[in-house]
């Protein structure tokens, strides 16, 4: 008889309401997990719980980027469970426009969203988190390795959450937490292009599609959720999708003129 490894498990999920944060939640469901879904909307947020079923959901309204707010979510959390077993950090937002078009303010906001939180999550249960032997996953993107045109601080802060994970782990790891960073091609969502488009104009229309016009298939939610929790199970470090990039983000270590090549190469261009 096969074990369930989440059952029962308390699992922490921002940005739990909308694409992979909503497919991890429902696949943790799937195994019994005890599930903290955290995201900013309340009705949203309740919504999402009743459809979980008979799943132990509980729905905290919180904004990532307010320190009070994770304090208050950590808090809460420990109140009711006394321990997290997982924590996964898919809160995020992403943008188009040109580098040196993008304002200072635009570059932290992208920063505080993408990093300073799951940053700030990470000093919230990291504690806890250790002495479980839970697990962390950052979910960044193949942003997280190379750097697209049209995207402003998007890269960036993708860059830096990889650094952040990369460092967690070395130091954190032989105390027993397991940090896994997900880079993941476009995710299928039905309302990508026309939020592209309204931030998008002067740009290539390419710049309005998922990947800034990469030529990859957008990656079903559900299917890249499970991945995660079975790449938790055996503890990996990176989990890349789609596998074949792997190739392009060594290149990029080793040879960056060949991997501006490559990546022109592989976006689309009016």
């Amino acid at each position: 008889m096969k074990v369930n490894y989440w059952q029962d498990k308390v699992c922490v999920i921002t940005g739990a309401t909308a694409g992979l944060g909503l497919a991890v939640a429902r696949a943790l469901a799937a195994r019994d997990a005890k599930l903290v879904l955290v995201a900013r909307g309340r009705e949203q947020l309740r919504q999402t719980a009743n459809a979980l079923g008979p799943a132990v959901a509980v729905p905290v309204v919180a904004d990532v980027t307010n320190p009070d707010d994770v304090s208050r979510l950590s808090q809460a959390v420990m109140d009711q469970f006394g321990n997290v077993d997982f924590l996964c950090n898919c809160a995020g937002r992403s943008a188009r426009q040109r580098v040196l078009d993008t304002s200072i303010d635009e570059f932290q906001e992208m920063l505080e969203v993408n990093f300073l939180a799951p940053v700030r999550m990470a000093q919230a249960f990291a504690p806890t988190l250790v002495s479980q032997r839970g697990h962390i996953v950052n979910v960044g993107s193949l942003a997280s390795k190379v750097a697209p045109r049209y995207l402003a601080g998007y890269p960036a802060s993708k860059f830096a959450l990889a650094a952040f994970s990369q460092q967690l782990r070395l130091e954190l790891g032989p105390e027993g937490l397991h940090v896994l960073l997900v880079c993941p091609g476009p995710i299928r969502r039905s309302e990508a292009v026309p939020r592209y488009q309204q931030h998008s104009a002067g740009l290539p229309s390419s710049a309005q599609q998922q990947g800034a016009g990469a030529n990859l298939r957008p990656i079903d939610p559900d299917w890249l959720a499970n991945k995660i929790l079975y790449a938790c199970e055996r503890r990996r470090l990176e989990l890349i999708v789609p596998w074949k990039v792997r190739l392009l983000v060594a290149a990029a270590q080793i040879w960056p003129r060949l991997s501006d090549r490559l990546l022109l190469r592989a976006t689309s261009s009016d």
